[in-house]
């Protein structure tokens, strides 16, 4: 009996409820367990999610330090980030490439596919597509356009800004 009491006081919480129902008044007394430094309980070991090295600080800690929260994150996205990568370096010399065609004013130029071929342009990479009112196609790279003409000709077009 005594060992029980000692268990009680040094390892629980004790809580006492009143609970009226009906008019007749009960006691409810509960337990829980307190966490104590010297009983014998399993802890688990958390681990730092990118080097395995034992965590310290707060419960809800992944990482160990920022220098591997940035790279548990970054090799977690490369995959997807060197595709988009790609295609956003492929859009950039695309539009490079039809800037390089336009004389400095004018906003409309003419020129061969060969030509653009030649600089690189990679024709299945476009940003939008617009269509006007003759029902012709226009295929842009940010603000630079093309409409294929007859005889591998392009007619090349640069947008201004609206607004």
């Amino acid at each position: 009996m005594i060992a029980l009491i000692r268990f009680l006081t040094d390892y629980t919480r004790i809580f006492l409820f009143k609970i009226t129902c009906t008019g007749k008044t009960k006691a409810v007394i509960f337990f829980s367990i307190k966490p104590q430094p010297n009983m014998n309980t399993s802890t688990v070991s958390r681990l730092c999610l990118c080097c395995n090295k034992p965590l310290r600080g707060r419960t809800d800690k992944k990482f160990c330090d920022d220098y591997c929260r940035n790279n548990f994150n970054n090799q977690l996205k490369a995959a997807t980030y060197n595709f988009v990568r790609s295609i956003n370096n492929a859009l950039g010399k695309n539009r490079r490439i039809l800037d390089s065609l336009f004389t400095p004013g004018e906003d409309v130029a003419k020129t061969t596919k060969d030509k653009l071929l030649q600089k690189g342009f990679l024709f299945k990479y476009h940003t939008h597509f617009y269509k006007n009112k003759k029902g012709n196609t226009y295929f842009f790279c940010y603000e630079y356009g093309y409409m294929p003409l007859t005889n591998d000709w392009y007619l090349l077009i640069r947008r201004k800004e609206e607004g």
